[in-house]
This record gives C-alpha cells, structure tokens and sequence, in this order.
C-alpha cells in the first residue's frame, strides 16, 4: 500500500462522522447577497454569511472562489488563503487543510489576472497545443495563489443556439470538444491544478435551449455525442474532477442518477478522481426537481449516487449524521467519498507532515508572456465568414472610415460571462477592470493611424434605442468604408444577451442592432461586419449584402487587437466556424451530424441548412489539396491511416486547417452524413505545401449498436478531406473487413495527427 494510502485509511479511521461530512463540503465566504447574484438561485440558497472557524471547526474539504467572488488584491487574497490553512492545520484536530478552487474558464476568474478567449475561440482555432499551452500558464498563476482546482472546461456539446451558455461551450462537434477540451486539461494539470469537467451530462440539450430545463434525449445519443468528449477527458487526459450536471435526462436529475455518476464514469470508464457537485445542485434535488421530500433526503440520494463533494458549501451534506444514526444511509458510502477526497489531498500534498502554507508574494497574473498567448489564441481564432475583397482594408491612409455599432467601444464585448470582468465586476461599479483591454475602436486608431476615423454608436447591443441610428448611416453614407461592431453583452441570469441564465427565443441580433445594419448597408458604403458574440445569429441578410463579415466569439483582452489586425491585413484570418451558422430560428435545436432524414427533402417544405456549415472559414491567401491517400481495406476495430498534400498557393502566409471526415454508407442504426474525425492546423509560407498525415482510431468510427454495445461494424466508410463539412475537396472509399468489433475495455488514444516537413517552398 502506497504511504498515502495507509495516511488516508488512519485519518479515516480516527475520524468522527461529523469530521467526515466536513471534508465532503465546501465554505463560501466573502458573500453578500446585497451584492449580485453569481450562482444560480444563490440569494435564496446561500444562508447566512458565517465565520470561517465557525463553520470549519472540523475542518472542510474546500474553499469555495476565495479569489473570484470579489475583486481583491491577489498578494493580500493568497496571504489570507495561506492563514486559513494555517487555521485548519493548527486548531482543527485532525490538520487537515482544505482544497481551494476557483474558476478558471477563459483564465482565472480573479481580479488583475489574464482574460483569454471564449471557449468557442478556442474550438474556432482548432489548435489543441495552443490551447494546452493556455491551460498549463492559467494553472502556473492558480498554484502559485495556493488554488489547487479549476471548475473548467466545459464539455457540454452546443445542441441549440438559443441557449445562453453557448459561449461556454467549445464546439457543436464532440470530437473538436474531446480534443482540445483535453488539451486544455493536460494543460492545467501539467501545472499541479486538478480540472473539472463541466457539465456531467446532457445539460446543453436542455428543451427550447433555457437554462436548467428538462433534457430528453435518447441513450444511444447521450453515449456517442454527449459523452464522448468526458470519456475523452477521463481516459485519455486522466481529469481529476468531474461536475455533474444540474440537468435531469427522461425524468432523473444527473445528480441523483447512480447509473451515469458510478457505472458509466467509474465502473465503466475507470474514474478515480472526484465528483464535485454543481453549486446548490444538491439540494435542487428537493427545491427544484422535487425527487428529494428535504436536504437531508436530496443528500442521501446524491451521495448514493456518486457525487462525493457538495460545492460550494453544506446545505445537505451535513445532514447526513441524522440520516447515518438513524439507518438512513450506510457510513460506508461516506466513507467511500472521504477516502476519494483524502487521496485528492495526499496527492496535492496537503496531507504531508511539512506541508506549510505559503503566500504566494508579489505576483504578476497579467504578464506579458500570458497576454502574449492571449493574442495568439485571439488571432488564430477571428473566422472570416465572408469578404467581396474589402479586406483586407490595407492602406487607408487619407480615408474615411466609419466606426459603428454598440460593440465598438464596449470593454464587456470582449469577454463572456465567466470572465472576471463580466461575472463578479458589476457587482462592483466603483472597481477598476484590473486589466489592460482596449476596446475595437481603440484597437482600430492605433492599427489605422493614417485614416480619418470617426464614430457613432447608433443603438445599444439590446436597448432597442433607434435615436441614434439616423446618425449612424450619415456618417456611414460619408465615409470610405464602415466598420459595423454588431453583437452580444454576456450576463447572468437575464442580465445580459448571452450567458448562463441569457438564454434566447430568437436568433436574430439582438436589440435594435438588426436596423442599425440594414440602415448602414444602405448608403451603399462598403461595409465590413464585426459580430463579437457568444453564439452564432441568424444573419443571412448580413452574409450576403455586407462587403465583409468577421467572426470574434468574445476574443478576451487581446481581441481588439486580434479583430483590428486582421481587418488591416496584419493578420491573415485562419478561424474557422465552430459552430454552424442558422439560416433561421426556427432550424434549431441544430447539429451537422444529423443522419439523411435530418436533411431537406420533399416531405417537408422546411430546409433545416444552415447559411454557413461547420468548419467554414476563409483566408486572405488561396490553398490547394492533392494526393489523398487512404487504406483501402482495413479489418473493423482497426485505425485508418490517411494523408493529404495542402499547398498555399497565395501570395502571403497563412494557415489552412485541414478537416478529414468520415461517412458509415450502411449501417444497422443511422449515422450522421458526416463527421470529424481529425484536423490539423497546417501553417505555410506563399508556394510552401506540406503532407497532414492521420490515423483515425476505430473509437471515432464506433456507435452504440442496436444492442446497446459500442461497435464498428464491417462495410464501406467514405474519408474525405473538406475545407467545411459542406465543401468536399476529395473522397476515398475504404472497406472494413471481418467480423463486427465491440469495444469491451480502454481504447488508444484517439488521434495522431502529424504534419511532415515542408515538400515545396517558393523560389
């Protein structure tokens, strides 16, 4: 037996029940409801503010966003976590310190420390190293403050747009989700900070997209699409923690639900780590779905079931001692969360004789190192949807150019709801941001010195203000080239277009913004589109009547600059769509893996099509394809080796992100038309050309048969190379051999991209 081990089973033994329960919650401080709400019904869940050595008299298992609750100074904040360890260790019995967690979505959501991209920026660079890079720098700032855990990422898979969490989320395809979700966890945990995956399970299927509702999906769709990227997360980059989802899937809360908490995540999957409850989600199993007759019930349940920790603090779980006296519940299932808890501890150290609480002295979570990442992350993940050759806006030295739109001189449109400047901030309106952000119109005087800029607002992102409008065009009418700033304010709860709680019945722009653009597009002045958003909108008019449209899913502190410099032309664009973009409202909820009776045909006189496909993106240089090669015959349950040669033939640098998808022609259940099965991100120089080499695991040709098994079966596969998942460049057929593969145990690791050296380079 490991030395930790025989440590965990001695403290386990030596423990009171009342020992035992507190190392299975979390404290919460520094919360004033009078403040803002930043957690779902938290003003009503929340209690009364108590004293930290009140409440942890017998110690506690976390502390609940001792940096992100409040903006505090991050030296003074980390002295005072220190000191409270120290408590734990000095006058509670047993020693035991706590783990401190914070979240950590788009960076650490603390004040002063680096805000980086959206989620779906992310998906849209398809660059997993770039995003592991991200996750390890945001780690090295959390352990340095003395956090041990970081509530991200977020697996959830977009299902429906009009969800508000959408901007949360990294992709509508689960194998881009898988990727670079893991990518982000390696990341995090190569720098010693545990990841949480979010939301376990099914939460972004939830019924007309609102938050918190009813999901019902069928098994097979939650095993292959809605799990996958946490199976990914947990076998491939080994998570250390999952959350639960508030979600119920047919009638049981996941909370509650023993079947995808213990059987699939551990007896199936092997998951060693922990299960950190959603904050208030256990006691939502009494006062929201109504399982649970009371907490102490609503506790028994989840416990049961599988999750071990209640975040962010005890409303449930202390109850369990009247249910254990009483034969409610067996020790041995508390003691079954403790030794998992324990074991988390041992291995952070906190259970070691020598551990010693250090602040962590002066500290500097905005270096130029970590914004210099976010720049990068900005700029490879700015889509180019559309262009009629405007941009790149190149010299404008001289020219009039308008800046418009609510978007342009917005701080906030930068960043999403889990930024620190959107969720805890307004609650706060006499702190400063705590970081250097400039907004686009800022970005665009320094990018275009030479131009004669000038500038109206015209409406609010959602006030439905029309007065300014009129002034807007004039200025437009006047001016050489618009630059039209379009988009969404992330929130909470309502309080913004996008985020969690601002979910939405229409896809069309919000507010007012709609007129504002068509009255701008009709001065007839070529205008270029900006839409920097959480979502994607229903925006064909703008598609096909603006000169150019830029795509930003809230690029962070360095966007600005990103947008600004690829509109010069400093910057090629290289992003492409994570997420389709809807033709219309009403062809949501929406997914490009949709079988053959998902597609239009002459039953129905609706096109469920979207105006621009998965995976789109162009450039400011031209690539080519050729020589795709594939296996012609390969036995089921075996990987499939492909490559293909991308050239740039363009006059400038650029990158071009390689999509290889496959097609089941047959199969016993239907299949999607097409799905992503590898990517990789190619960069080349004008006349360079290089070979993307792949091998596709089985795994991502596998289904959930018609007997509930993970199968690849024999037949034809179609593996095509396409620029989009609308747009294919080259097909080859390969045939799978033999009897039907059913996976029983782990699998490899799902991919191997490779890119081999340069073939060609220019004269």
């Amino acid at each position: 037996m490991p030395a930790h081990e025989h440590r965990v089973e001695a403290l386990l033994a030596d423990m009171s029940i009342g020992e035992k329960l507190a190392q299975l919650v979390g404290v919460w401080l520094n919360v004033n409801r009078d403040e803002g709400v930043v957690a779902p019904l938290q003003d009503s869940m929340q209690g009364e503010e108590v004293a930290f050595e009140a409440f942890a008299r017998d110690g506690v298992g976390h502390i609940t966003r001792h940096f992100g609750t409040r903006p505090v100074d991050p030296e003074q904040a980390s002295a005072t976590l220190a000191a409270r360890q120290r408590w734990l260790r000095d006058h509670t019995r047993l020693g035991i310190p706590a783990i401190a967690h914070e979240e950590c979505l788009t960076g650490l959501a603390a004040w002063r420390a680096t805000t980086y991209p959206a989620p779906p920026a992310w998906g849209a660079s398809f660059d997993a190293g770039l995003v592991a890079e991200m996750g390890r720098r945001i780690g090295a700032g959390m352990r340095a403050l003395g956090v041990h855990q970081g509530l991200s990422p977020v697996l959830d898979v977009i299902r429906d747009q009009r969800w508000g969490r959408v901007e949360e989320c990294i992709s509508e395809d689960p194998y881009a989700v898988a990727t670079i979700g893991a990518a982000y966890v390696r990341g995090l945990q190569s720098a010693g900070v545990i990841a949480t995956l979010k939301h376990f399970v099914g939460y972004s299927n939830s019924r007309a997209g609102r938050n918190l509702a009813p999901v019902h999906a069928g098994a097979r769709e939650v095993a292959d699409t809605l799990l996958f990227p946490f199976e990914v997360a947990v076998r491939d980059a080994r998570a250390g923690s999952v959350m639960n989802s508030y979600a119920e899937i047919d009638g049981i809360p996941i909370a509650a639900d023993e079947h995808y908490l213990t059987r699939i995540l551990r007896e199936e999957w092997g998951f060693e780590g922990t299960v950190v409850a959603d904050y208030f989600a256990v006691a939502f199993l009494h006062t929201l779905h109504a399982v649970a007759s009371d907490a102490e019930d609503a506790a028994v349940q989840a416990l049961t079931a599988g999750i071990d920790v209640e975040l962010p603090t005890g409303v449930a779980y202390l109850e369990l001692a009247r249910a254990v006296a009483e034969g409610r519940i067996d020790e041995a299932l508390i003691d079954r969360a403790l030794r998992r808890v324990l074991r988390q501890k041992a291995e952070l150290g906190l259970l070691d004789d020598d551990y010693e609480p250090v602040p962590s002295g002066p500290v500097d979570l905005d270096d130029p190192e970590s914004r210099d990442l976010a720049r990068r992350l900005a700029e490879e993940s700015v889509v180019l949807l559309a262009n009629d050759g405007v941009l790149p806006l190149g010299d404008v030295v001289g020219r009039r150019v308008a800046v418009v739109g609510p978007n342009a001189g917005s701080v906030a449109a930068l960043f999403g709801c889990y930024s620190f400047v959107n969720h805890v901030l307004p609650h706060f309106p006499e702190a400063e941001a705590g970081i250097a952000a400039p907004t686009l119109l800022d970005a665009l005087r320094a990018e275009l010195p030479g131009a004669i800029l000038e500038t109206e607002r015209g409406t609010g992102v959602d006030d439905g203000d029309r007065s300014g409008i009129a002034a807007a065009a004039r200025l437009a009418a006047g001016s050489d080239v618009a630059i039209l700033v379009l988009g969404d304010r992330s929130g909470l709860f309502g309080r913004g277009t996008s985020g969690e709680g601002c979910d939405v019945e229409t896809l069309d722009l919000p507010g007012a913004q709609q007129e504002l653009a068509d009255a701008v597009l009709a001065t007839g002045t070529p205008t270029v589109v900006v839409l920097m958003t959480g979502r994607a909108y229903a925006v064909p008019g703008l598609l096909a009547n603006a000169a150019a449209v830029v795509q930003a899913y809230f690029p962070g502190e360095e966007g600005a600059g990103a947008i600004a410099r690829v509109l010069s032309g400093a910057v090629n664009p290289s992003g492409r769509l994570p997420m389709s973009m809807p033709r219309a409202t009403a062809g949501q909820p929406y997914s490009y893996l949709h079988p053959r009776l998902g597609a239009a045909g002459s039953v129905s006189n609706l096109d469920p099509a979207p105006v621009l496909s998965f995976g789109h993106g162009l450039s400011y240089t031209r690539f080519s394809y050729a020589d795709l090669t594939a296996d012609e015959t390969v036995a089921a349950g075996e990987p499939i080796r492909c490559s293909v040669v991308v050239r740039n033939d363009g006059d400038r640098a650029g990158a071009e992100v390689v999509q290889v998808y496959a097609s089941d022609r047959i199969a016993s259940v239907t299949r999607p038309l097409a799905q992503l099965v590898g990517y990789a991100r190619v960069e080349l120089e004008p006349g360079q050309s290089a070979r993307a080499e792949f091998e596709v695991p089985a795994r991502l040709l596998s289904f959930t048969g018609r007997d509930g098994r993970r199968v690849v079966e024999p037949g034809e596969v179609g593996l095509s190379v396409r620029r989009s998942v609308a747009d294919v460049v080259d097909e080859r057929t390969v045939l799978l051999t033999g009897p039907v593969h059913v996976f029983t145990g782990a699998e490899p690791r799902l991919t191997t991209v490779s890119v081999t050296s340069l073939l060609l380079t220019a004269n």
